[in-house]
């Protein structure tokens, strides 16, 4: 007779909005990894969503629009595991992944660790151009919360910041570096990452972390100051290296990574002047 392997001891979260086009792989791919629940944090999707998460799981919750942030902790919270794996609904976990990533964390006494990222996309010029920053750039190896294992209280104790509606991630990577936690991008299990296509999808990227920049610097003060070169230098490094191989053909991505980097960022700074302005008429 033979045993049946036991179920891996995660609950894999899956914070999702309007995620039709890439929510079934992502599924897929989780399931086959046998986690012992996979739950769902829908906020408020227009689409199939809902209807393909129920394929799946009966573990289907609403974070009621409040965010990504939101849902992440809404997820984590019900869930019934002692380990959480946040897995983004645009990721797709090849066969073992989510074991192997289990084996390093648990090995390397991490507080957190994300799978290595292997980015891809459709045939049009903005994803591929996405995909060419991303594999070339540093930001490859920063922590974050795309496909990320914690132990469940340890994440709750931390807590994601549900203010900010995107970067929230940047601004955890900020308080757990501060704090001397052990959080590791992974050197031996790499997830596929999917890029929507157009030029609306890579805008969207741009502006959400610009924004998430400016949130961070304005919570975290002068010593977050220098993450407002950061697209600056991005776009330096990438038009240099595009040049030195002799690839004109990303400097546009650049140069609209660049702008819309910082109209994202000036976006969050006029929210939060409007902000501070109500809450002091309504003090008055």
């Amino acid at each position: 007779m033979v045993r049946q392997k036991e179920p891996l001891p995660i609950s894999v979260v899956i914070p999702v909005r309007n995620a039709e086009p890439f929510l079934e792989a992502c599924l897929a791919s989780v399931a086959q990894q046998d986690p012992s629940e996979i739950i769902i944090v829908d906020g408020r999707s227009t689409d199939r969503t809902v209807e393909i998460a129920r394929r799946y799981t009966d573990r289907v919750l609403s974070d009621d629009g409040q965010g990504v942030a939101a849902a992440r902790r809404i997820g984590v919270a019900e869930a019934r595991s002692t380990w959480v794996a946040l897995v983004d609904a645009d990721v797709v976990l090849p066969d073992g992944s989510l074991g192997r990533l289990f084996d390093e964390f648990k090995e390397g006494r991490y507080v957190g660790l994300q799978a290595a990222l292997h980015s891809v996309s459709g045939d049009d010029y903005w994803g591929r151009a996405l995909v060419q920053h991303h594999r070339t750039g540093r930001s490859k190896n920063w922590f974050g919360l795309v496909a990320t294992l914690f132990e469940r209280d340890a994440f709750l104790k931390i807590g994601l910041d549900e203010h900010f509606l995107s970067g929230e991630d940047i601004e955890l990577r900020v308080r757990l570096e501060r704090a001397g936690a052990r959080v590791a991008v992974s050197s031996r299990t790499e997830v596929i990452h999917r890029f929507g296509e157009g030029f609306g999808f890579a805008q969207g990227q741009w502006l959400a972390d610009g924004q998430g920049l400016a949130r961070t610097v304005g919570k975290h003060g002068w010593r977050t100051a220098w993450l407002l070169a950061l697209p600056f230098a991005a776009a330096v490094r990438g038009i240099g290296l595009t040049l030195a191989r002799r690839e004109p053909i990303w400097i546009p991505y650049y140069t609209c990574f660049l702008v819309f980097n910082y109209v994202g960022l000036l976006q969050a700074g006029m929210q939060r002047r409007r902000h501070r302005s109500g809450r002091a008429r309504a003090r008055d």
